[in-house]
């Protein structure tokens, strides 16, 4: 118990991040930091093949991980929705990523359903939160004193199963509904996704993009911090002897310029064109790509940008009248 962070409170805005201490007994007031369940999935260095040279040439092993079972308390609706977004891209494509699977099959998810909405959430908007609805093994709701369980796993059945408890009474019930729904109504931002994909296909040539290009500082924040971003690099790394090497994947960010190279030119050389490329791809062409969009509203990228540039104001700003021009179809913007 003295490991959770007590009477702990967050405070975010565009660029900024504070914790106080209330000297409460709240267990969860803290409603999240930078990271999101994807570290404990997505690894963001991981060894994937080892390659040795043989005498007809060479031999490569994989490096599946064999990971220790990991229960996270406190995940939010937003990084459950987070979650699922990977699962349909590791797990639910047309090729299964078996390292991603192994970590996946031993995580148990402890979720929290928000009461309170921070300033830069706008999880409501996108349908994502609030409350979880899927994904987690347990979710709590804290009212007054009292903590609500709910069961969304196998799994979590099987826990609940082993602990004396006591069924909800029907009016903690409708309370803990009434405060997850105040939240939703407190949030101050929200995405409008309604005209979504094609309205920022549109826009490809609206003068915001430079106004945000002049602001923006390419330091790969927004892309780190997000719950569904999964660009990533791999390299070689050999040992002394030169007969083995180790095949690597690592996280990467379309905001860096080495991600843009393709074949010797870079097709992304400026600040401007990345910062179109990672928000058109968030939220227009991933879902064309996916069939769902690439933002859960978890509002990370405003909170830990340093000139806080927030990614709901831009999208307003490109979705008026102002373009300079529009484009016809839908360009491919994505890894």
């Amino acid at each position: 118990m003295s490991d959770l962070p007590i009477g702990w409170r967050d405070h975010q805005e565009p660029g900024r991040y504070r914790l106080e201490q209330t000297g409460s007994q709240d267990i969860f007031g803290v409603v999240h930091g930078p990271q999101s369940l994807k570290p404990f999935v997505f690894a963001p260095r991981e060894p994937l093949l080892q390659i040795e040279r043989t005498k007809g040439g060479f031999a490569a092993h994989p490096a599946l991980p064999h990971p220790e079972q990991i229960a996270v308390i406190g995940a939010r609706a937003c990084d459950l929705a987070g979650l699922a977004i990977q699962d349909r891209i590791f797990l639910n494509d047309a090729y299964r990523d078996p390292y991603y699977a192994a970590r996946r099959d031993e995580l148990f998810v402890i979720a929290v359903n928000c009461t309170r909405a921070l300033s830069t959430c706008f999880c409501a908007s996108m349908e994502t939160g609030p409350r979880a609805k899927t994904g987690f093994d347990l979710a709590l709701t804290k009212v007054d004193d009292m903590l609500l369980i709910e069961a969304g796993s196998e799994a979590g059945s099987g826990l609940l199963s082993e602990l004396s408890l006591s069924p909800a009474h029907e009016n903690l019930i409708d309370e803990a509904a009434r405060c997850i729904e105040a939240c939703a109504r407190s949030q101050v931002r929200q995405l409008d996704h309604a005209r979504l994909p094609q309205a920022l296909y549109d826009a490809h040539d609206h003068p915001r993009w430079d106004e945000v290009a002049g602001r923006c500082l390419a330091c790969a924040n927004c892309t780190m911090v997000c719950p569904t971003c999964f660009c990533h690099t791999v390299e070689e790394t050999p040992d002394l002897s030169n007969q083995q090497t180790a095949h690597a994947r690592l996280w990467d960010s379309c905001f860096t310029q080495e991600h843009g190279y393709i074949h010797g030119k870079n097709i992304r050389p400026t600040i401007k064109d990345r910062y179109r490329m990672w928000l058109t791809h968030k939220l227009a062409s991933w879902i064309d790509q996916f069939g769902m969009s690439g933002c859960v509203g978890c509002g990370r990228c405003i909170t830990w940008c340093p000139v806080g540039i927030d990614l709901t104001e831009e999208l307003s700003a490109l979705l008026t009248s102002d373009s300079r021009s529009s484009v016809v179809g839908s360009p491919v913007e994505g890894t």
